[in-house]
């Protein structure tokens, strides 16, 4: 056990980091290959279908585009000048690196849940809900700013005294294991398993339209964090991809920018400074009233649990 405890360089992450970041995106294409063919089998494969896909790697393709020219130094500089405050000087070891990886999911749970329950955050998030489909490709759809907001859920960690190194590799994981969620060839995985650990039915649920599934499974590899925090829900009837107000397009750009669009549209045409707080940082479900009072949206988590719809239109 002494490799788990014993010191690692920053260099040794960050090789590995590098390699496994590599590796796992290959074998998403392989894999996604296997999925298409699938599809085909099943006579799902059409135009649209692969349409969708190729728009999935567009939007990633724009979202590396914006955080390498704009977010890029700005995420490393904020985490390494943050390490100078922390609190505590938590050793690199590969035991420290996997208490790290559960307190990063323990925080992305809360990052995505905020980023489900607040307009201005949902704006970026929903471009990864807007596919009717559900597919390894659908976890490389990424809006504008979706890099923008895990900054502040995980600088508490380099706060806390975990070398930046670290919490970039526990993010990495974190966010691997979800990729690897993205896909309907797996039913459901033995019972202890979906009890602790996120599955593919597990995401499949919150990758829906239906009443009952919304706003839930925020969870990345663990799905307990949404059993403690009572926003679990089983996956028990077929599941509607996308979202209750669905873009119903293939175009990459309109993929992309909807979301910013629609809040900005709301936003501009809000009656007062009160209205427009509501569409800026107000949840989804949010509509104004006839007469400027809150109302209710139909798809309301008051009215059900699950995932917000997008109610910008």
């Amino acid at each position: 056990m002494d490799w788990l405890v014993g010191i690692v360089s920053e260099a040794e992450i960050s090789e590995w980091e590098a390699v496994i970041g590599d590796w796992f995106f290959v074998l998403a294409f392989g894999f996604l290959a296997v999925e298409l063919v699938r599809y085909a089998v099943l006579k799902r494969l059409d135009w649209t279908l692969i349409g969708d896909t190729i728009t999935n790697y567009i939007t990633l393709i724009l979202f590396l585009g914006i955080n390498y020219a704009v977010l890029g130094a700005a995420y490393l500089a904020l985490y390494f000048g943050a390490a100078q405050y922390a609190v505590f000087e938590i050793p690199v070891s590969w035991a420290s690196v996997l208490i790290c990886i559960v307190l990063a999911d323990l925080v992305y749970y809360w990052e995505h849940r905020f980023m489900h329950r607040v307009n201005i955050a949902w704006a970026t998030h929903t471009v990864h809900h807007s596919s009717p489909n559900f597919n390894i490709s659908v976890a490389y759809r990424f809006g504008p700013m979706d890099g923008f907001w895990p900054i502040f859920f995980h600088l508490p960690l380099v706060l806390l005294g975990f070398n930046p190194v670290v919490v970039f590799f526990s993010e990495m994981i974190v966010q691997l294991y979800q990729t690897a969620l993205h896909t309907e060839m797996f039913r459901k995985l033995p019972r202890p398993v979906e009890a602790v650990l996120n599955t593919p039915s597990h995401h499949r649920v919150h990758h829906g339209s239906n009443q009952q599934y919304l706003d839930a499974n925020y969870g990345g590899i663990f799905i307990i964090w949404d059993r403690m925090f009572g926003t679990f829900v089983e996956e028990d009837e077929p599941v509607v991809y996308g979202l209750v107000e669905p873009i119903r397009s293939v175009n990459p750009l309109v993929a992309f920018f909807h979301g910013f669009w629609r809040l900005a549209r709301n936003v501009t045409t809000s009656r007062g400074v009160g209205e427009a707080w509501m569409h800026l940082f107000g949840p989804p479900e949010w509509k104004p009233g006839p007469a400027g009072e809150p109302a209710k949206h139909p798809g309301s988590p008051a009215a059900s649990p699950g995932r917000s719809p997008l109610s910008m239109s």
